[in-house]
């Protein structure tokens, strides 16, 4: 970013001599103060003093440091010593990292940086969208980190806002990822680097966190390739991973996707804003790989959607199999049923006659007539014949 006046701290007597020019310093700036310029934002109305902090609020301050020449010369506990002792150094960087801040701690850094009202209410309620914005000489952005959980075969996303000034830089995290203090150890091994000021940080983080989606995109592809073998296997439970998987594809698109357009912004501004050579190198490389990454996440989405595609057809081809199986087994079922009752009609009508004669009452008509009995088997005869031909010209038999 470019030279700008101080926010409205005085510079200290000592910060340059009586009518020298400001300091000179690689990347970002913070001048002594200039009487005659114009503030790059309107000043805000002076708010009370945020109460004192409880040790429950330090708890949210993970570390603290103010940086001079990419070198650490203070490690201050507590926000008010960091901004005493960034007042010490005309020439000094602040990297205050946050965890979950309390919203006194919030206002008192807003109070401080002269952060933009809007910016200090998206940190206080994150569950923001990826984005980047400019208020003044003031940074503001969001990044979405994940991490993927091989025990839980799930991806875990963490939230980070990041207020990057001239001087200073402040990052305030929702959530276990990305792990800050890794990235803080890397920067401080390359003071060559982290002497370029607050955007060398800011790139420090955002390339951890896109570096961190590759384990994702690693852990993905590997349950995408156990999905498509259980699909052809017939595990009924794969639908339901699949449908968890998408969702979670949904939520990494949305993590990635919007980065390609904040880095490609940043880019935009690399010659208004006199960013350094060598930082440009490295954003670009960090941009190279968001995007890569992105058109990973994309083509997984797209290749969930045709695997529920084509599990869905395997479960209906599959559910039509067993549909015709039952249809056949009931078919042959009632082939013997037809059977069974046939036989059963052939056998009632003899059993039906002998019935009737063998109840022997002494008024019954035939029973002294000498051809009643081969009169009786004939009828029996005949009707089980009848019935068999009927039966069989029918197919039941």
């Amino acid at each position: 970013m470019s030279e700008r006046p101080d926010r409205r701290r005085p510079a200290p007597p000592s910060a340059a001599a009586p009518g020298a020019g400001p300091a000179k310093r690689v990347g970002w700036r913070r001048p002594a103060a200039l009487p005659s310029s114009p503030p790059a934002t309107p000043p805000r109305a002076p708010k009370p003093p945020p109460p004192a902090p409880t040790p429950a609020d330090h708890r949210s301050v993970i570390d603290s440091a103010v940086y001079r020449d990419g070198v650490r010369v203070a490690s201050p506990t507590t926000l008010a010593d960091t901004f005493r002792r960034l007042r010490e150094q005309p020439d000094g960087m602040a990297w205050i990292g946050l965890h979950r801040p309390t919203e006194s701690e919030l206002h008192s850094l807003a109070d401080e940086f002269n952060l933009h009202p809007l910016s200090i209410e998206d940190a206080l309620e994150a569950h923001q969208r990826p984005k980047l914005e400019r208020y003044g000489d003031t940074l503001f952005v969001v990044l979405r980190a994940a991490r993927y959980l091989d025990a839980l075969e799930e991806v875990d996303f963490g939230e980070l806002h990041v207020f990057v000034g001239p001087d200073f830089l402040i990052t305030v995290r929702h959530g276990a990822a990305p792990d800050l203090s890794a990235v803080r150890r890397r920067m401080e091994e390359s003071p060559e680097l982290l002497s370029l000021g607050p955007e060398a940080a800011l790139y420090a983080i955002l390339d951890a966190v896109v570096d961190g989606y590759a384990p994702v995109v690693e852990g993905v592809q590997i349950d995408m390739d156990e999905i498509e073998t259980e699909v052809f296997s017939g595990d009924p439970e794969v639908s339901r991973r699949i449908y968890e998987l998408s969702r979670e594809m949904v939520e990494f698109q949305r993590a990635t996707r919007p980065l390609v357009g904040m880095l490609h912004s940043l880019m935009a501004g690399f010659a208004k804003y006199g960013t350094d050579e060598e930082l440009q190198r490295y954003l670009r490389d960090v941009a190279d790989h968001v995007t890569h990454t992105s058109e990973r996440v994309d083509g997984f989405r797209q290749a969930l959607t045709e695997i529920l595609t084509v599990n869905a057809t395997l479960v209906s081809q599959q559910q039509n199999a067993e549909m015709r199986a039952l249809a056949e087994a009931g078919f042959e079922q009632n082939e013997e049923i037809k059977k069974i009752s046939a036989w059963a009609a052939i056998l009632f009508a003899p059993t039906l006659v002998g019935t009737i004669y063998g109840m022997n009452f002494d008024s019954m008509p035939e029973l002294g007539w000498s051809l009643g009995y081969p009169f009786a088997i004939g009828l029996m005869g005949m009707v089980c014949v009848s019935l068999y031909v009927i039966f069989k010209r029918r197919d039941w038999l």
